[in-house]
């Protein structure tokens, strides 16, 4: 259900980003798969780089924020083999590399959100946090994690 949504909404997930760090892209447990951080990347470079709203607008975050959306569910793929076995969106964290002076991190993050919701539909509906940084990995302006139930887990 969820693939043929993706399709429907023209959307075609890019391969699963491998980590630039020290860690797993995904840890299953229980019925909950955990996505690590994402960044925006897409085909091998960030998006965009720089801070929110000094070198990126609000407008390029919320894509960068859609763009890590698309990343962490290429991870989910890649670790659940289909979508169609995430049964709801429990969480996403968000984080914005901003200048000291700027509080729309909830802005930002609704472009992952509002996405999300266009996928899954109302089990899209997530918790959430949005919260402004210093910096992050790489000088991106946004990275993001999920939480996902998941439908027969082991």
């Amino acid at each position: 259900m969820i693939e043929k949504q993706l399709r429907e909404l023209g959307i075609e997930l890019p391969a699963a980003p491998r980590p630039v760090a020290s860690y797993v892209p995904s840890v299953e447990a229980g019925s909950l798969l955990f996505i690590s951080g994402q960044l925006p990347f897409r085909d091998g470079a960030l998006l965009h780089v720089g801070k929110v709203p000094a070198q990126v607008s609000v407008e390029a975050a919320q894509e960068a924020a859609r763009q890590c959306v698309f990343n962490a569910l290429a991870v989910a793929r890649d670790h659940l083999t289909t979508l169609d076995r995430v049964a709801r969106v429990v969480r996403l964290s968000g984080y914005v590399a901003s200048s000291p002076d700027f509080y729309q991190h909830p802005a930002v993050i609704n472009g992952a959100s509002d996405l999300l919701e266009a996928i899954f539909g109302a089990s899209g509906k997530h918790s959430r946090i949005a919260v402004g940084v210093a910096s992050l990995p790489l000088n991106a302006p946004v990275e993001l994690d999920l939480i996902l139930l998941i439908k027969n887990a082991a």
